[in-house]
């Protein structure tokens, strides 16, 4: 369950209007604070599906099995995501640096989970 709540999270996350965002300062911009903030999402998404997988009874061969599936589904989550923005969501645009920051937090939790949960 807290893997499908913060999955709403997200998609709640990213719906929100250009507008309704803050303007960064910057020093938020220096230190990319947006990329750090898709980075934890989506790794913190990856993380929360892993986790009864690595809990469960399942061979660590198939836990692994999952714990890749999982990780490509939330990096083509990550994905679709940038298009909803660019093709949904006003004042939004497709960033393929966010998808790579996606991206990183993703192969850091599918690397947590494999030496904390296998």
């Amino acid at each position: 369950m807290p893997g499908i709540a913060w999955f709403f999270i997200v998609l709640l996350l990213i719906c929100l209007p250009g507008n309704d965002l803050p303007e960064p300062e910057s020093w938020m911009e220096k230190i990319y604070l947006e990329k750090w903030v898709h980075m934890g999402m989506f790794g913190m998404l990856a993380l929360l599906f892993m986790w009864p997988v690595g809990k469960s009874v399942f061979s660590p061969t198939l836990k692994w099995q999952y714990f890749i599936k999982i990780a490509l589904a939330s990096s083509i989550w990550g994905l679709a995501t940038e298009f909803i923005q660019k093709f949904f969501i006003p004042g939004r645009s497709f960033d393929i640096m966010d998808w790579a920051a996606d991206s990183i937090g993703i192969l850091a939790a599918i690397i947590l989970a494999r030496r904390k949960l296998l």
